[in-house]
């Protein structure tokens, strides 16, 4: 099985391959095929375990493997594709302030229980000697957050990208969202959201600079 194959090739590496690592590097031509013929054979023993007559019943004949297409090639893709490419330009007028861009969707995976995470991420940059276009940054953070994962983590890793793909002297990220896992299930709680922030660069040394970008944020799409 390309499990097998895969989990062999990534302890040969100690690449750790958790949930919300990225894993398209160390694939061979056709493993996504390979993986994805190899979910929707595991999927179809999940719903024959719930005693669903997928034989008979025309709504979920085909159900694993449309799973397996959605898993592999939308949900799950920041882990099996390559990250979007990105331009960047030299910040020619040195432009030394800072600007946000947001709300951002996110639409991830709780990696506990598999329900969605929903909502919206907001960047703050002061930039350095380089600046990249406004839709990469929505390109990035959902290359980031199409994984299963905890908000916590998602957070970093997008702080971790931009900061790496601008070279910024500062980077601010905050993340605002809704746990299926507790609107859906458990609690069943639908007026609680969870707020997660990164502070990286000049916004964790320079008070005024982190104070603005919390003025502006509260000012923005989404935040009142």
């Amino acid at each position: 099985m390309i499990s097998d194959e895969l989990e062999q090739r990534m302890r040969t590496i100690k690449h750790k391959h958790f949930a919300n690592d990225t894993i398209y590097s160390y694939l061979d031509d056709g493993d996504l095929q390979k993986i994805e013929d190899e979910v929707a054979v595991a999927f179809q023993g999940v719903l024959k375990a719930l005693a669903i007559n997928t034989r008979e019943d025309h709504n979920t004949k085909d159900t694993a493997r449309r799973v397996a297409k959605m898993y592999v090639h939308e949900i799950f893709k920041g882990r099996y594709y390559p990250p979007p490419e990105v331009t960047a330009f030299p910040n020619a007028k040195q432009y030394d302030q800072l600007y946000m861009t947001g709300p951002i969707s996110v639409d991830s995976t709780c990696a506990h229980h598999f329900q969605p995470i929903s909502g919206q991420c907001y960047i703050g940059i002061f930039p350095g000697k380089k600046v990249i276009g406004l839709s990469k940054f929505n390109r990035l953070v959902d290359w980031i957050v199409s994984r299963p994962q905890i908000q916590e983590e998602m957070t970093e890793q997008i702080a971790d990208t931009i900061e790496k793909e601008t070279e910024a002297k500062g980077v601010a990220v905050i993340v605002k969202a809704e746990h299926f896992c507790m609107t859906a299930r458990g609690v069943k709680e639908h007026e609680s959201d969870m707020m997660t922030s990164v502070l990286r660069g000049d916004f964790l040394k320079i008070d005024h600079l982190k104070s603005e970008f919390f003025s502006l944020l509260g000012n923005m799409k989404g935040m009142k």
